[in-house]
């Protein structure tokens, strides 16, 4: 009888929120779903291979930080400034490590600065310009801001200067009105748990605002035990509910299944705080949930089975 591996599995999000059909043109629809498709497959190679689950969450994030179409890296958002200030957060289930940045300018791909922040420092987040100084201690090669400029973030900035305002009350595009988080789970062969997510925020943030992205237990959790988390949506509300390591407390103390858990907090408590978003989940066994109480979730998973899903829409 052949001896059955252990199960892997990868889970990633682009953004929940309100994402309009009638505007999505199937030419935008296809290169968002074939840089899903990448960034899962990107993931999976690293856990096929035998790797780590924190290096195939990073590598996955990686995929969509490059992308133009995700609030993350090179598609983020700017400040009112006109600068981006970019956050993420790493942790590692096996011992419930973690790592994050917050505020950072310069570096291209901060997922990779707040795992080297797990890795290489006794310290779990960095912000502003002593994590800039802490990448240039590791020879980051630092890009400059017009890296990050696009079109379509300085559109939505000056719209909203106009209105005075920092989250968008009107759409030009699908997913104006998406809150552009994006995030990975995995699960390895070792049977470790690892979540990743990384964001640049919202438009025309001030005051140097940090959401959930960079907060261990709000927007990022992992214990090899219970479950991974990455979240998605309006970060005041989901640092207030904690909502990340609530997952796994409701798993862990109530025996909840995950995704009794995840829809509680997502359609229950969070909903009812006025907070809007969503969550990727996976399990010790690589199941795999995905909970949202908006329109839609820019998502892909490929299962223990292989099987690669790439979804946008709720229904």
């Amino acid at each position: 009888m052949t001896k059955q591996s252990p199960p892997i599995a990868i889970a990633i999000h682009g953004g929940a929120g309100t994402i309009v059909r009638e505007q999505m043109s199937l030419g935008l629809q296809s290169e968002i779903e074939q840089a899903l498709s990448d960034a899962a497959q990107a993931g999976y190679k690293v856990l096929a291979d035998g790797g780590d689950a924190l290096d195939a969450t990073v590598e996955a994030v990686k995929v969509l930080e490059n992308c133009p179409h995700f609030n993350a890296g090179h598609g983020s958002v700017l400040t009112h400034d006109e600068m981006v200030e970019m956050d993420a957060s790493v942790m590692h289930g096996r011992k419930r490590d973690a790592g994050a940045v917050a505020g950072v300018k310069y570096v291209a791909n901060p997922i990779m600065l707040a795992r080297d922040v797990m890795l290489h420092s006794p310290h779990v987040m960095l912000l502003g310009e002593g994590a800039q100084a802490f990448a240039k201690s590791l020879d980051y090669q630092f890009v400059e801001q017009d890296y990050f400029f696009t079109e379509r973030r300085y559109e939505q900035l000056q719209s909203m200067k106009e209105k005075g305002l920092f989250a968008l009350s009107e759409s030009r595009y699908p997913d104006d009105k998406k809150y552009g988080t994006v995030g990975a789970v995995a699960l390895d062969m070792d049977g470790n748990l690892a979540a990743a997510t990384s964001t640049g925020g919202v438009t025309n943030k001030k005051f140097g605002r940090v959401g959930d992205t960079a907060i261990i237990g709000a927007g990022t959790f992992a214990e090899n035990s219970t479950v991974a988390v990455s979240t998605t949506g309006m970060g005041e509300y989901f640092i207030r509910q904690t909502v990340a390591s609530d997952v796994a407390a409701r798993m862990r103390y109530l025996d909840e299944p995950m995704s009794v858990s995840c829809d509680t907090i997502i359609h229950g408590e969070l909903k009812e705080m006025g907070g809007e978003g969503g969550l990727i989940a996976m399990d010790s066994q690589g199941q795999h949930h995905f909970s949202m109480n908006s329109s839609g979730m820019y998502r892909a998973v490929i299962t223990p089975s292989g099987d690669l899903e790439v979804s946008i829409y709720a229904t």
